[in-house]
């Protein structure tokens, strides 16, 4: 079936022929100027004016008339294929209570749009909800006598998405868990330790334990080794810091709305019901041409609050929710790799729920990649703590965010080497993140390891001049469930890429493999073992020979401590100072006094992650959100005002003053008005 609707060339005339009839009424002669894709709907009661304002918006941003129309919620998805339908004499059905036939597949029925069914009459037969581009098709071979209607039933694109992956349930699952996995073992978490990993953990074990047991040389070597990874891991962030004064950029040209690529939006869900219409109002201020962005909303099939607060908010197509059927691990990356099979988009955004991003974000990602070589596989924005002053923490969250991603990440981007990714505001072309096999469902801290797998498939990662406003946790105990997450998927991080040394070095050169290894182990080491080298240090300084061995031996190991020592506090402070200036957070200066207290608790997360790591490595800490009392914002943003015109249609009657999230409102109840009566 699917192929007979490709055969078919795609017309851009009217259903009418292009002739304007002077004894029709006015709106009826406008119908005519209309491609027949949504010409037909002057007859079916939708507002020619409406059809003209669609058609206006297409030929703004390039997109297909149909995607303008039910994109920016000018008219409701089901509206819109109950009337194609009936222009037709198509039955339409929803496709939740339709059986699926032998010869569908995953995700290549819901891409083209064509499922083989059980029709209602006991026939086999097709059921289709083509995309907004192969509307001109179908009306087409009706026009020529072509279509086999006892052979087809109607539906709208998500409900059959829906029907699908309902059906092929076990199969979206398995793909969601062990794609990577299944594709190269070496990559993912999932895969167990390797001799070479087993023996070097019992190595340090044992090194360990008779360190603190005996002192003498076991404690020399260990400390020696731990010293030297921390060397480097101190060395590439003052590198890092000082590269940022001559970070990566190109100035891109700017792009007309015709010119922007398909982008896909994804957004991974859980128990989020508190900050929903916060997402929506950020998610609607994106001055994006709502026709040619696709928002998929992934939810655990047993969160019913969520799934009914989404369905209880009549969202416009675009946005589509995706139901995760049951399976593990239940993590955040695996929920991601839910949406990307079907992602239509020719770049995609991670957000998080609490999200809040600026709203030309997409737009200037867009732009950066329209000017970049195809190796740019990934743009980070820069991530910032909206609600920091709720507490001591929240303030030194935010002056640690602002020395990630407005100092070391620029740093390591300038110097070519991996950096690690914020788990949100990841802009991605689509090709590099599938020809990576999409994120690691095993690994807890996705992110990092995403950043290095595109490294050593030969990509490269850039930082993004925007940012995203996000909430940190303000207690503790929410602090270091979230924390303890981060630092468990950094130890699983360092034990997957750690499992054949020789080809991390021929994949990312020499030189990169080991700064990649010293950044992820220093990550680790110092956490964990941190405080109890600083107390070693100063008692040896104050009763030992720390300032005057007497052996070479000692002498070297007294170097190498003091360059951590001296060096450390440089490689935490600088970037620290200059991070607080460049993200205009002077006054949280004074804050830096309160580090130590802060590494300290990133210490206690480090050991309870570690025995994570060993227990419970899949299990997923979930931070709520919602709970923020502060906001650094003086004013709520607005949607853009060169937004797409349908855009500015649907928001018509809301006021200037009004918060995102009300005018989305008052835009839901214009719109829904207008569909009831589209239906009757």
């Amino acid at each position: 079936m699917s192929e007979v609707i490709a055969a078919a060339p795609v017309s851009s005339r009217s259903s009418h022929g292009g002739r304007v009839d002077a004894s029709r009424a006015p709106d009826e002669r406008a119908a005519t100027l209309l491609p027949a894709s949504i010409g037909f709907l002057a007859s079916h009661r939708i507002s020619p004016a409406i059809l003209l304002a669609a058609m206006e918006e297409a030929r703004r941003t390039g997109a297909e008339p149909v995607a303008a129309l039910i994109a920016g919620g000018l008219v409701e998805e089901s509206v819109y294929y109950r009337a194609l339908g009936r222009h037709l004499s198509l039955p339409y059905e929803e496709a939740d209570g339709i059986e699926i036939r032998p010869g569908s597949h995953y995700p290549e029925s819901i891409l083209s749009g064509v499922v083989p069914v059980r029709l209602p009459s006991g026939r086999d037969g097709w059921m289709i909800a083509l995309s907004a581009r192969r509307i001109e098709d179908l009306l087409r071979l009706a026009r020529l006598g072509r279509l086999p209607r006892q052979h087809l039933l109607l539906t709208r694109p998500s409900a059959l998405a829906a029907a699908v992956r309902v059906h092929h349930a076990a199969q979206v699952a398995r793909l969601a868990s062990h794609t990577l996995a299944d594709g190269d073992e070496r990559l993912s978490a999932r895969t167990e330790a390797t001799g070479w990993q087993k023996a070097t953990a019992s190595l340090f074990a044992v090194m360990v334990l008779f360190a603190l047991t005996y002192g003498g040389l076991p404690w020399a070597a260990f400390c020696g080794l731990c010293g030297i990874i921390l060397a480097a891991a101190i060395l590439l962030r003052i590198f890092a810091t000082a590269a940022s004064f001559d970070p990566v950029g190109r100035r891109p040209r700017a792009l007309a709305d015709r010119e922007l690529p398909f982008y896909t939006v994804s957004i991974a869900l859980c128990r989020e019901e508190e900050v929903l219409d916060q997402l929506i109002a950020a998610m609607e201020a994106l001055d994006y041409p709502a026709a040619k962005v696709e928002i998929k909303l992934i939810v655990e099939a047993d969160d019913a609050g969520l799934i009914a607060a989404i369905a209880a908010r009549n969202l416009p197509a675009r946005y589509e929710m995706i139901i995760a059927p049951q399976g593990f691990p239940r993590t955040k990356p695996r929920a991601l790799n839910m949406a990307l099979p079907t992602a239509r988009g020719e770049l995609l955004v991670v957000f998080d729920a609490e999200d809040r991003p600026e709203p030309q974000q997409l737009r200037r990602a867009a732009e950066r990649f329209a000017i970049s070589p195809p190796q740019l596989a990934c743009l980070q924005a820069s991530l910032v703590i909206d609600n920091w002053r709720d507490s001591w923490l929240t303030r030194l969250f935010a002056l640690e965010y602002a020395m990630l991603f407005d100092v070391l990440n620029p740093g390591l981007a300038a110097l070519a080497m991996p950096i690690p990714l914020g788990g949100t505001s990841n802009h991605f072309r689509v090709r590099a993140l599938r020809d990576a096999m999409g994120w690691d469902a095993w690994n807890v801290t996705e992110d990092i390891d995403l950043g290095l797998r595109l490294a050593r498939r030969g990509y490269n990662i850039e930082t993004l001049a925007c940012v995203t406003d996000e909430e940190a946790p303000a207690t503790i105990v929410r602090w270091l469930n979230q924390r303890r997450r981060w630092m468990k998927g950094w130890l699983q991080t360092l034990a997957t890429h750690s499992c054949h040394p020789a080809l991390l070095a021929r994949e990312l050169g020499l030189l990169r493999a080991s700064a990649c290894l010293a950044m992820v182990a220093g990550g680790v080491i110092g956490p964990l073992l941190g405080p109890l080298f600083g107390s070693f240090a100063v008692y040896d300084a104050l009763y030992g020979n720390l300032l005057d061995p007497p052996t070479w031996a000692e002498l070297a190991q007294s170097t190498c401590w003091l360059f951590v020592g001296v060096a450390g506090v440089i490689s935490a402070g600088w970037p620290a100072i200059l991070g607080l200036r460049r993200r205009g957070l002077r006054r949280l200066a004074p804050c830096l006094l309160l580090l130590p207290a802060y590494y300290g608790l990133l210490t206690v997360a480090a050991w309870g992650a570690l025995i994570e790591f060993f227990t419970a490595p899949y299990h997923w800490s979930k931070t709520p959100h919602g709970f923020a009392r502060t906001s650094s914002r003086q004013t709520a943003r607005t949607p853009m005002a060169d937004a797409p015109a349908s855009s500015q249609a649907i928001s018509a009657a809301a006021t200037p003053s009004e918060t995102p999230s009300v005018a989305f409102a008052t835009n839901q109840r214009i719109w829904t008005t207008m569909n009831r009566n589209a239906k009757a």
